[in-house]
């Protein structure tokens, strides 16, 4: 996995941590919409040329 980026004098590598905590997280609507929201999410990262390396999903 070469995802390195340089410029002259430096260089980096991007990596973010993203929590996604909706306000209202009942148990019986996170159950429903859970693979509904990481379909989404996926969907959006492949727009963008994301690459996920790693998702977890917790009800609480």
């Amino acid at each position: 996995m070469n995802d390195i980026r340089s410029l002259s004098h430096s260089k980096w590598r991007c990596k973010y941590h993203i929590v996604f905590a909706p306000k209202y997280r009942r148990q019986v609507i996170y159950k429903k919409l859970k693979a509904d929201i990481g379909r989404i999410l996926r969907e959006l990262c492949e727009r963008k040329g994301v690459n996920i390396v790693e998702a977890e999903c917790c009800s609480n």
